[in-house]
């Protein structure tokens, strides 16, 4: 009896060795891919402090006074640190390009704590809008969502500091205290003129 003949296969060894490598090669690929570029846009990254780690970046506002002598006295005088809940969060580094007036704190546990100085009037602020005084210094506050701007405006250039709900009072009193410190007083403007 004669042997039977070995079966053929359909493709070529070489070109089922690239058919069957390549889509190993793509979803490694796929994956570098992601791990260089992030999450694409998604709401959460892969490793939550991983987007709390590196330099702060910030959306561009209009800040028509964020040069002007007011903020840089208040930014020369900001602290390097704050205490936020028994936490330490110190000055963070902002993405280029970095926008004037702005500054940050916060650690990899922390979102950041931003301040912005030498924004427009806030358009919130009316006659019978509710301001806060701390340490002399009259705050209206916007909430939204999982945070807090509060906004100076009572002094010379209006200031914004944002902060996470989950904060606590320590920022908002030490900046308070800051800008007490830095700006001179003057009546707050509820009618936009």
């Amino acid at each position: 009896m004669a042997p039977e003949p070995e079966p053929t296969p359909l493709l070529p060894r070489p070109l089922l060795a690239v058919a069957v490598g390549l889509p190993a090669l793509l979803a490694a690929g796929v994956a570098a891919v992601g791990l260089f570029l992030g999450t694409g846009g998604q709401d959460e990254p892969a490793d939550p402090t991983s987007a709390r780690s590196g330099p702060v970046a910030l959306v561009p506002v209009p800040a028509p006074k964020a040069e002007g002598e007011e903020c840089q006295a208040l930014q020369s005088k900001l602290p390097m640190q704050l205490v936020s809940n028994g936490a330490t969060l110190p000055r963070r580094e902002l993405a280029a390009p970095a926008p004037p007036g702005a500054v940050a704190w916060g650690d990899t546990r922390h979102d950041p704590i931003v301040l912005r100085c030498g924004l427009d009037r806030p358009a919130a602020l009316t006659p019978g809008s509710t301001l806060r005084v701390v340490s002399d210094v009259q705050w209206l506050e916007i909430t939204e969502g999982t945070t807090a701007t509060w906004y100076v405006v009572d002094r010379p250039a209006y200031i914004a500091l944002t902060i996470p709900s989950d904060a606590g009072t320590g920022p908002l009193q030490d900046i308070s205290t800051t800008v007490r410190d830095t700006l001179p007083t003057t009546p707050v403007d509820t009618r936009g003129n």
